[in-house]
């Protein structure tokens, strides 16, 4: 399914945008040395109902995972990349953290990923991996707008992936989002332009780049949702929700800078 969003619903999707912004922002803030994996997600959890929005994960059960998820946000640490499921787990110096979030505010979903490092440690690797995620998915925004076709947002995103040296994995990326979470077009991190569904004005989509250092193989945690790196190598995940207007391509989940 693809819904092209009303004037009306896009506004809907603003402001559910900017409530993922700021949730991902306070969660951000939180997780320090020590912070524990179920705090952040009890803190997601409040803000998500204290907000009158709807968590779109709580009870998700795609064929891919094991029953519904449980819990309010990703949380994946170091060597898990995606549907990091909470855990009793601490945050130690220098760990790469992701946070995965999509919450319903009014009938509309808006979906976002960060990672960041906690702690004062900073490894250049991690550091230079994290960055190479958030040029990815600036790539893919520069070249979205009416017209455009899917392949041409995973051409973006590959290239750059590629030039920096990480292998892709095309399991899991990108998608179409409205009402519900998940929606067509799918949108894979490597791909040929000119290619693929042509974008239209009301269209939502949340593009998200991901890597693992150095190989391109999934492995599945015992709790049947954390997906982790084969080799056990460091992982980074960025991702927003955009909408195509009739102009370009504006970022509905943008943390503000001030």
């Amino acid at each position: 399914m693809i819904e092209i969003l009303t004037p009306v619903e896009m506004d809907r999707a603003r402001a559910t945008g900017a409530l993922v912004a700021r949730i991902l922002q306070t969660m951000k803030s939180r997780a320090v040395v020590g912070t524990n994996l179920l705090e952040i997600d009890r803190w997601a959890r409040e803000m998500i109902l204290e907000a009158g929005a709807v968590s779109c994960y709580v009870d998700y059960a795609p064929s891919f995972g094991d029953g519904p998820f449980g819990h309010y946000i990703c949380t994946s640490v170091n060597d898990a990349v995606l549907h990091g499921r909470p855990r009793d787990q601490v945050l130690r110096d220098g760990d790469l953290v992701t946070l995965d979030l999509a919450v319903s505010l009014d009938g509309v979903v808006a979906d976002s990923a960060i990672s960041f490092l906690v702690g004062d440690a900073r490894p250049a690797s991690s550091v230079a991996m994290i960055a190479a995620t958030e040029r990815a998915l600036a790539a893919a925004i520069d070249v979205a707008g009416p017209g455009a076709r899917i392949g041409d947002l995973s051409h973006a995103i590959g290239s750059v992936l590629t030039e920096a040296g990480y292998p892709i994995n095309m399991e899991f990326g990108g998608h179409g989002v409205g009402s519900t979470m998940h929606q067509d077009p799918h949108i894979a991190n490597a791909g040929r332009p000119g290619r693929g569904y042509r974008l239209r004005p009301g269209l939502l989509l949340a593009i998200e780049p991901w890597v693992m250092a150095d190989t391109d193989e999934l492995v599945t945690d015992a709790d049947g949702w954390t997906l982790r790196s084969a080799t056990g190598c460091r992982t980074a995940h960025s991702e927003h929700t955009i909408a195509i207007t009739e102009t370009g391509a504006e970022i509905l989940t943008r943390i503000p800078t001030s």
